[in-house]
Formats: C-alpha cells, structure tokens, sequence
C-alpha cells in the first residue's frame, strides 16, 4: 500500500506558475515509479507526466511539453511538477500517482487525492 499526498495547488493567472509535491509513503520510494495526471471539469481523467524510478527518464503529454518538469527527491520520497507558462487549459484537479512502470499514459497502482490548479485567462 502507497499513500500519497498532493500539495501545492492553486489559482494563478496565465503566464504564471506553480510547483506541485506529492509526499509518499508505505513502500521504498527509490523503486517506485511515479507521475501525474490531471482531470478539467466535464472531461475524462489524461496523463501529464511521469518519471522512472531513479529519475533518468522523463515522459510528457504533448500538451505540456517544454513548460512542466517533473523530478523527485528519493531522500525525501517526494515527487514535483514544475508548471510554467500556465495557460486556462491547464485548469484542473492535478493527480500524483504511482505507477506500475514509466512511459507515456503508463498503468497506475495508486492514487493521490487530487489538487486543485485554475488558472485564470
């Protein structure tokens, strides 16, 4: 069992930025596989980014390219989303999650609660 726990959410206007945690805990974080996912009002839950589990590889949504960074910190069993350039689209709840391998839109093992971005026009 993982718990993992989000932070960081917010309102900002376009243009500006946030940076997300997700703290976990109850397995060996450095063996973990991590990412996120975000879901907008009315639309289905879509893949945001992942990372593997020692960090050396790096995976994005086409949408997201070249403005968010996710990275992790092993000692601290923390893994981050840096948003730049925040557009409205990029309104929505932000999900952290542990996945089953890295890659592109991979398979999740467990949820966070979720955290809130809007960002405003």
């Amino acid at each position: 069992q993982v718990q993992l726990v989000e932070s960081g959410g917010g309102a900002v206007q376009a243009g500006g930025s946030l940076k997300l945690s997700c703290a976990a805990s109850g397995r060996t974080f450095s063996f973990l596989a991590m990412g996120w996912f975000r879901q907008a009002p009315g639309k289905e839950r879509e893949f945001v980014a992942a990372i593997s589990y020692l960090g050396g590889s790096t995976y994005y949504a086409d949408s997201v390219k070249g403005r968010f960074t996710i990275s992790r910190d092993n000692a601290k069993n923390t893994v981050f989303l840096q948003m730049n350039s925040l557009k409205p689209e990029d309104t929505g709840v932000y999900y952290c999650a542990q996945l089953r391998k890295a890659g592109s839109n991979p398979p999740v093992d467990y949820w966070g609660q979720g955290t809130q971005v809007t960002v405003s026009a």
